[in-house]
């Protein structure tokens, strides 16, 4: 689960509608200061990267040459609608108070947690067939990929998280099937079954779906971010879809290594579809027990209560499109942990506005309580995350049990040039950004209050087969 902290050598806190409809957000960050040896390793994974990005080119190009992607305005088959893509995103994101703080931590970030370090956060390539709904029954599948300094956040516990422990690592983001019936609803009824993305939340994983670089509290540590299970969905009109399933739990898979615990999980909701699409509602929450049952520690120490003892984490979005240019976000948000009798809770507000094309403008704005500190942490070693996660000896860094308010406000721009249709969505964001904390002290190295980050990414999307 993502959230289940550890307590071995100090006690912490390892902290999306469905993902079938698109988002309004990007995500935005920036790139900083660097000493020689971080560019030279920096420049390396940039010529990995471009050297992938190169070998996709041509393998479009020559896919395009040989007539392998004719027919593609009327799919015939069932094959001729699978789609092969990915993207590339890197940035950096630099804190003027990075030189009070040994471990160079951006705190109260995941994704974007490295201070002054252009970084590759993600490679990822996507195999998919959508469901056709016009059917009355119909197969489709999801494999994504991923390889960058994100997955250190987002594994599946037991897949791939033990490849290796640089900074950049492989995930299995999403893997599964999902099968279309007439059933139940006026629309039918979707079971998907594998490895999926979590219902909750305003931002997701790809950068794609956020208009922001840098993430919210909410994100990183008020909802989970992935799930292995099942989980339906009854189109009950065209107004209202129920959403319902089970699963091992937050960030987990099975056995004794994909798991942290013995105990299952609910997740589910209900999305609303108002005002001719203009107006989407979706409330969702997810239930069970997430904390790991024993510390790995010589022997090992079992935790009371960890098999029965529930986390709730439920979230509420709402996205308003008043025009064509100018949407509404809003993103409500709690999680309890009965086992530590810790509460989190907040809301998050965002507005964009795209002036033309080329070019948009956004803000957001998020008050969060982490009422014991619990929920909201620090992970310097590369593998920190999923040892918290996991139950094993770590140097996660959290303020348990010191509550506090945190207060983040963050404006950015969406630039997207005119590229090549194959590189169709590329986008650079900017951002600057402020944070505070109420009651504590957690920033630049636990020496203060506010702090302040600048900087930028770059998404670059691809095509290699599209129907």
């Amino acid at each position: 689960m993502k959230h289940c902290f550890l307590w071995a050598t100090r006690q912490v806190r390892g902290s999306r509608l469905a993902r079938n409809r698109q988002k309004f957000y990007w995500d935005g960050g920036p790139i900083h200061m660097m000493d020689l040896t971080k560019l030279v390793r920096t420049a390396g994974t940039g010529a990995l990267a471009a050297s992938a990005l190169a070998g996709v080119m041509m393998l479009s190009t020559a896919a395009r040459a040989d007539g392998s992607l004719k027919d593609m305005a009327a799919p015939s088959s069932w094959w001729d609608s699978v789609k092969f893509s990915g993207y590339i995103e890197g940035g950096g994101l630099g804190n003027p108070g990075r030189d009070r703080d040994p471990n160079q931590i951006n705190w109260g970030h995941l994704f974007t947690d490295k201070n002054d370090n252009v970084q590759l956060n993600q490679l990822s390539l996507t195999l998919e067939r959508p469901i056709d709904s016009k059917k009355s029954y119909d197969v489709g599948f999801k494999f994504q990929s991923m390889f960058g300094s994100d997955a250190r956040y987002t594994h599946f516990l037991g897949e791939l998280d033990r490849v290796t422990s640089d900074k950049e690592q492989f995930d299995i983001v999403e893997a599964w099937l999902q099968f279309h019936t007439p059933w139940l609803g006026e629309g039918g009824t979707d079971i998907k079954v594998g490895q999926y993305v979590t219902l909750e939340g305003a931002e997701v994983i790809d950068p794609r779906g956020n208009f922001f670089y840098s993430h919210s509290y909410i994100f990183n540590f008020g909802i989970p971010f992935k799930h292995t299970g099942i989980l339906a969905a009854t189109h009950v009109s065209s107004m209202l879809d129920l959403y319902y399933g089970v699963d091992t739990g937050v960030n987990t898979t099975f056995g004794e290594r994909g798991d942290n615990n013995d105990a299952v999980a609910f997740h589910g909701g209900f999305g609303l579809n108002l005002m001719n699409g203009d107006l989407t509602i979706l409330a969702t929450t997810h239930i069970g027990p997430e904390n790991a049952d024993e510390i790995e520690t010589v022997p090992a120490v079992p935790v009371s209560g960890a098999n029965s003892s529930l986390r709730y984490l439920s979230d509420i979005t709402a996205v308003w499109k008043a025009s064509k240019a100018l949407t509404f976000t809003a993103d409500l948000n709690y999680i309890r942990d009965d086992l530590f009798n810790a509460d989190g809770y907040g809301a998050a507000g965002y507005v964009s506005y795209a002036l033309n094309d080329n070019l948009s403008f956004g803000l957001r704005g998020e008050v969060w309580r982490d009422s014991k500190g619990f929920f909201v942490g620090a992970f310097p070693g590369n593998l920190d995350f999923v040892n918290a996660e996991i139950g094993r000896p770590n140097t996660s860094i959290s303020l348990f049990p010191q509550g506090t308010t945190y207060v983040a406000i963050t404006a950015g721009m969406n630039i997207k040039p005119t590229v090549d249709k194959r590189f169709e969505g590329l986008v650079v964001r900017p951002e600057v950004r402020w944070d505070h904390s109420s009651d504590a002290t957690p920033f630049n190295g636990g020496t203060d209050d506010d702090q302040f980050t600048v900087g930028a990414d770059v998404v670059v999307p691809f095509s290699i087969i599209s129907p």
